[in-house]
């Protein structure tokens, strides 16, 4: 063997030998390996023998081990050149490599100055830019945490959102030049970035970037990049204050319009009726957005509950916890009850049919979120508007029906199946801190059975919730004038001794293990 072929050879089983090691090596190892094999040198052949089966794949993985350490991350500002070639190539390890190295780059080379003015020097920006929305999943992937990593780095969301500008233009321009799935990549960039700080989340809005997503959301004659727009817009309303900047636009109006459109797929629908419940779940939404918009949102989520007009469960389902979700705060449950929508009417209808279990467990848990079972103890109730809707409702909803009254309609649902019931359990601990239902649940002494029965259920969950349900029953009637009435001093018996018992069963004579003696055979 040639003895260039020879010390090949040797560098390429040094560098497998440096790869295969599981977990990232310590900075020694590092120092030694590079004393051995210097930086420049394993650079130069990955960049000379690129064209050698095996050779990217093997050099690659080891200077990714390099770059992972923190001594391999402290040399990159020296070889901010290399990155610029790498994210230029279009090798997929080698470009993979470099984004890597650049996360490493921001995240270990110790001094962040120094990183951001490698990042600067070579431009590295508008190349990560370009490998989002040209490089494959696993590429884009990396330089989408290296972004978000960036904005983290005090003066990094500069380089993104620099003051004169140009970033937030260059972000538009690219995504109006780019195909859908870019455009896409682009809007998970965004979200990603909105998460990071408040301050980055300003820097968007005031860039004008939210309007992409309504740009992709207005569109629907692609129903997967459509869909594609509203996961990532989703993830969005999942960050606290996303509210405060999503429903200053027309953003909430596009999404009513989705909703609306009965040619869309049921899923797109359904979809943008969990966003509209996100972007609607804070007291602060209330306060955003004009009142209109939310009643031709609810007006539209009124015509899926429709039971003559839709009977597409899954878009039930999601029309139900959107509802779930705005009215978790005080300000959302009134607006349901007072608004001249029917949506309030629907929940509590469903909670109580039969015909579909899904939608009735799925109306149950909205029932339980309207009636304060998210909010704190002085929350709970609602307007005297809002709380006589709410009596009118459950009493109009129950003399239709065959049980005739609140009571016996609460008490079906105790009967139904475990999910069921844990449901039922959260709506009746809410319903009884409201005088007239305590009073239906005192009336029923089969609802006081069941929820003083620790054996009724087997999971810890379903112990828990009617454990809970009965001690807001017990609470409530504590802090009530019934509490003086003979007729009901059993009932009061009933439900101190169980919460004393706690949620468990906790009946020792029954449940303590006995010792069992057994003589033994004897042949």
């Amino acid at each position: 063997m040639e003895p260039a072929a020879a010390e090949m050879d040797a560098l390429l089983r040094a560098a497998a030998d440096f790869a295969s090691y599981p977990g990232v090596h310590c900075d020694d190892t590092v120092r030694q390996f590079l004393e051995q094999f210097p930086l420049p040198k394993l650079l130069g052949v990955l960049q000379s023998q690129a064209d050698v089966p095996g050779v990217d794949e093997t050099l690659a993985a080891c200077l990714d081990k390099v770059f992972s350490s923190r001594y391999g991350a402290s040399l990159l500002p020296n070889y901010g050149e290399f990155i610029q070639a790498g994210l230029l190539t279009n090798s997929k390890i080698i470009r993979q490599l470099a984004c890597k190295a650049v996360l490493n780059l921001l995240d270990k080379a110790g001094d962040s100055a120094v990183a951001l003015d490698t990042f600067v020097q070579h431009n590295l920006y508008p190349l990560l830019i370009n490998c989002l929305i040209e490089g494959d999943e696993e590429v884009s992937a990396i330089v989408l945490d290296v972004l978000k990593r960036l904005a983290e780095i005090p003066k990094g969301t500069d380089i993104i959102f620099p003051p004169d500008g140009q970033g937030s233009l260059q972000l538009n321009k690219v995504a109006a030049q780019s195909s859908s799935m870019a455009r896409i990549r682009i809007l998970s960039l965004i979200a990603k970035l909105f998460a990071v700080s408040s301050s980055t989340a300003t820097a968007i809005r005031d860039s004008n970037l939210l309007s992409l997503f309504e740009d992709e959301i207005k569109d629907r004659k692609d129903m997967l990049k459509t869909l594609s727009a509203l996961e990532v817009l989703y993830e969005l309303a999942e960050h606290p204050n996303s509210n405060i900047f999503l429903l200053k636009n027309s953003l909430l109006q596009h999404i009513t319009d989705v909703i609306n459109d009965s040619t869309a797929d049921s899923v797109i629908r359904s979809r943008a009726s969990l966003i509209s419940g996100r972007l609607l779940s804070s007291a602060d939404a209330f306060m955003t957005i004009d009142q209109s918009c939310v009643t031709n949102l609810l007006l539209a989520i009124d015509k899926i509950l429709g039971i003559e007009e839709s009977q597409n469960t899954d878009e039930i389902e999601s029309a139900l916890e959107a509802l779930g979700l705005i009215g978790a705060t005080t300000q959302g449950a009134c607006f349901l009850f007072t608004d001249s929508s029917n949506v309030a009417k629907h929940v509590v209808q469903l909670s109580f049919n039969r015909q579909g279990r899904g939608k009735q467990l799925a109306a149950l848990h909205a029932f339980g979120s309207i009636c304060g079972v998210d909010r704190q103890e002085d929350q709970m109730k609602l307007g005297d508007q809002a709380e006589e809707r709410l009596k009118r409702l459950v009493y109009t909803v129950a003399s239709d029906s065959p049980k005739l009254t609140p009571s016996a309609l609460l008490l079906s649902v105790l009967q139904q199946d475990p999910d069921i019931r844990i449901a039922g359990y959260r709506v009746i601990s809410r319903l009884v801190v409201r005088e007239w239902c305590l009073r239906e649940v005192c009336s029923k002494s089969e609802i006081i059975r069941v929820v003083t029965d620790p054996k009724m259920e087997t999971t810890k969950l379903g112990m828990e919730a009617r454990y809970n349900c009965c001690v807001a029953i017990n609470k409530a009637l504590s802090s009530s004038h019934l509490l003086n009435e003979s007729s009901l001093s059993e009932l009061i018996g009933k439900l101190n001794d169980a919460v004393r018992r706690g949620p468990y069963l906790s009946d020792r004579k029954r449940m303590e293990a006995q010792p069992v003696v057994d003589t033994a055979e004897r042949f």
